[in-house]
């Protein structure tokens, strides 16, 4: 796992990308050996205009006046463990944020940055924030509704990278995070799933309660075709 960074440390990224009226994402990527592993920043914004950063990447200048143009940062989402990357970072370009972390991985996100809750009040009802259950509470959600639908934002509890034929994606393939659709990767089934059928249930539920018009995951591209089958599809794959 790369070392968390100490300081703003701006990485290859794309554009700020409005998907929704309230929601922008932006896919940076990570180099590893062999590889570069895409990962998304997803930033909600709330009916008073205050930002929920969720899965924080430090971006260039131009993009972060894009963001607070957009609204103020104010909830720093560590969706679990691994993706503390650019959080101390975050925290110190804006330290009234409140640090928000699943309370399975609260000491391991401590270890960067101080967490101030684990079950936080945006002060806006059409944004939740869950605790996946049957993941040893290690893996957060967002479920934001608007006007236009639902969006579920995942971390890595799916994975969504469309596989190409070189010897990096083979390795994430391997892993399940690349492949030719979406996926529970075999990594976090092993690591993280410690209850399938709890999981499976909130998979169903979100698929049938809520009926989400797209899904963003922190690796991979957006689910926005018929996002509750694929929730179906996933549940069935446990």
């Amino acid at each position: 796992m790369t070392k968390p960074y100490e300081h703003w440390n701006v990485l290859p990224h794309g554009p700020v990308v409005r998907v929704d009226d309230d929601i922008l994402t932006v896919v940076g990527r990570i180099h590893m050996p062999l590889t570069d592993l895409p990962r998304r920043m997803t930033v909600v914004r709330l009916r008073d205009s205050r930002l929920v950063i969720w899965s924080a990447i430090a971006l260039d200048e131009p993009a972060m006046a894009t963001l607070e143009a957009f609204g103020r940062p104010a909830f720093l989402i560590v969706p679990n463990d691994h993706h503390r990357l650019d959080a101390k970072a975050w925290k110190h370009r804006f330290p009234q944020m409140i640090v928000v972390a699943p309370i399975g991985a609260r000491l391991e996100v401590e270890e960067i940055v101080p967490v101030d809750t684990t079950v936080p009040d945006f002060g806006d009802p059409s944004v939740q924030f869950v605790t996946v259950p049957g993941t040893r509470d290690q893996e957060a959600a967002l479920v934001v509704r608007t006007a236009s639908g639902t969006t579920l934002v995942l971390n890595d509890l799916v994975g969504n990278i469309r596989s190409t034929p070189d010897v990096g994606n083979w390795l994430l393939r391997l892993a399940g995070f690349a492949g030719p659709g979406a996926q529970i990767p075999k990594l976090v089934k092993l690591a993280m799933v410690r209850d399938a059928d709890a999981l499976r249930d909130q998979l169903l539920q979100w698929a049938e309660h809520e009926s989400p018009r797209r899904i963003l995951v922190s690796h991979g591209d957006p689910i926005e075709t018929n996002a509750p089958r694929t929730l179906r599809e996933l549940a069935r794959s446990l």
